[in-house]
């Protein structure tokens, strides 16, 4: 149970409804972590669309690495919300329970690649201990290959979900097996 007032789908009216409603057609159904927002309804729809420019947007980041990288922040944070969200994301790709909860357990998968797993590294260390980047890590990862642009990518991926978990931490956001299902990925 959250630790605030939520108004439900059904208890909807006005432009929370029409949110409501918008969030469904473009996700497939809202999420806990949307509804928490249900008192501010424009920032929901601000969230929503922070979390569709980060996690959809053209990148050199492909879907799975963009929720490889939610689920190790979430796993760092301990914010089981996010990591069973976006556990089930990544299971969209990977199809493969046991790997999935092989990673979860590690926060590394014998798939990834050096340029990949440098890429976790950092946002590992921005999650943990943001005062400690430096320049040089940022340096790190453009001699393996990743652009400024793949790096900006990184940081905001790694932000948002501190950002998020924060919510779903701070407030008691709750999934179910049902509510962390179905969504369009």
């Amino acid at each position: 149970m959250a630790y605030i007032k939520l108004i439900s789908e059904t208890e909807a009216d006005g432009k929370l409804k029409e949110i409501y409603q918008n969030i469904s057609s473009k996700r497939g159904k809202l999420s806990n972590i949307m509804k928490i927002h249900s008192l501010m309804p424009d920032t929901m729809s601000k969230h929503l669309d922070l979390y569709l420019s980060i996690m959809f947007s053209n990148s050199n980041l492909s879907r799975e690495e963009k929720e490889i990288l939610a689920v190790v922040v979430s796993k760092l944070n301990n914010c089981d919300y996010c990591v069973n969200h976006h556990a089930e994301a990544l299971n969209y790709y990977w199809k493969d329970k046991n790997r999935l909860k092989n990673f979860i357990e590690k926060l590394d998968d014998s798939a990834f690649g050096d340029k990949f797993r440098l890429a976790v590294k950092y946002t590992s260390k921005l999650t943990t201990s943001p005062s400690s980047v430096l320049n040089d890590d940022i340096e790190e990862l453009k001699q393996i290959g990743w652009t400024d642009e793949d790096i900006l990518a990184i940081n905001l991926i790694t932000s948002y979900f501190n950002f998020v978990n924060r919510i779903a931490l701070g407030l008691g956001v709750e999934f179910t097996d049902d509510e962390i299902k179905g969504y369009k990925y």
